[in-house]
């Protein structure tokens, strides 16, 4: 696993109106203060190799680890399927211990072994008509793999097979229950949160080699950078009216905004449970506005040094760097 220097029992679910609603106050900042509320993060101590949860604040400046040792895990999916009452979550992280982040602390991705990752194609307007393309009259799914996964500052891989590498700002959604057959009305109920991704995507291989290969276009190793940290859904007011920009070395390249999704999340996750049982800790990607490389006059790829910036409003921003093998 890539690692990454960053700069700076116990309670059980209630009913889902117990849940608190922050809401986003306004474009960036959702937080009145630096005190750590409900982003989610697993991350590494030096010379350690065991993973630790802990919570950060909006501007990621304090971290307030979630000792193991108290009676909670120490992964972030089985912490998931224990579907603590947040309310009353809320209320004990404010009596841990509270740090400013240092460069002993190494975040990894807040979830690093879902059972599935599941992504849309062509799910922004704007991206369709970039291409061409007329909207899919049917939600495009398919999946990355886990190896894709690398942390809001770990570095993406410049793999030697391929010379078209691109970039997808997307917003992650992760699932907090276990769902068959939900209806669009309660889908939302079965999200924990919401993180931002990186889609790398290798276009040589997904367009033209062997006659189109998606899967290793999608899911070479370091291909999904996510984070920083899971923002549980109490802080999100409304996940289909976030904005999101994508710069490349400074560079501003996508800028849009999440009510520009044709299929919305709801709407994603009722279909995808028709088919199968999604878990805790399931990602599922929600697609990615214009401006990607492919489709520029000329087209533009990502290049050994280059600097990719992912940021979308009240979850946070990741700076990725693309490196040798």
């Amino acid at each position: 696993m890539v690692s990454l220097r960053v700069f700076g029992a116990m309670f059980r679910k209630h009913t889902h109106s117990s849940l608190r609603n922050f809401g986003c106050m306004r474009y960036y900042s959702c937080e009145t203060n630096h005190d750590p509320k409900l982003r989610f993060v697993q991350f590494l101590r030096d010379n350690e190799e065991r993973h630790r949860l802990g919570v950060v604040s909006e501007n990621g400046s304090y971290l307030t680890e979630i000792p193991s040792g108290s009676g909670f895990p120490n992964d972030m999916i089985t912490f998931i399927k224990q579907n603590y009452c947040i309310s009353e979550l809320g209320e004990k992280i404010k009596h841990f211990k509270k740090e400013e982040m240092n460069e002993s602390i190494t975040l990894l991705p807040p979830v690093t072994s879902p059972e599935k990752i599941i992504c849309i194609g062509l799910n922004y307007q704007d991206h369709c008509e970039e291409q061409n393309k007329e909207p899919p009259k049917q939600p495009m799914f398919f999946s990355k793999f886990n190896n894709t996964l690398v942390g809001p500052r770990g570095n993406v891989i410049a793999h030697k097979i391929t010379t078209k590498m691109d970039w997808e700002i997307e917003l992650a959604v992760i699932i907090g229950e276990k769902c068959k057959d939900v209806s669009r009305e309660k889908a939302l109920d079965y999200v924990f949160g919401y993180s931002v991704a990186q889609d790398i995507s290798a276009r040589d291989w997904q367009r033209s080699r062997n006659g189109g290969q998606f899967l290793i276009a999608k899911s070479m190793d370091t291909f999904l950078p996510i984070g920083p940290s899971i923002v549980h859904k109490s802080l999100i007011k409304n996940p289909h009216d976030l904005e999101m920009v994508c710069k490349i070395n400074g560079i501003e390249k996508q800028r849009s905004n999440t009510d520009n999704m044709i299929y919305k999340i709801d709407d994603m996750i009722s279909r995808l449970s028709e088919s199968m049982t999604l878990q805790p800790g399931d990602v599922l990607l929600t697609g990615t506005p214009k401006g990607v490389g492919m489709y520029r006059n000329p087209p533009e790829y990502l290049r050994v040094g280059d600097v990719i910036e992912s940021e979308i409003q009240c979850l946070g921003k990741m700076v990725n760097k693309v490196v040798t093998p």
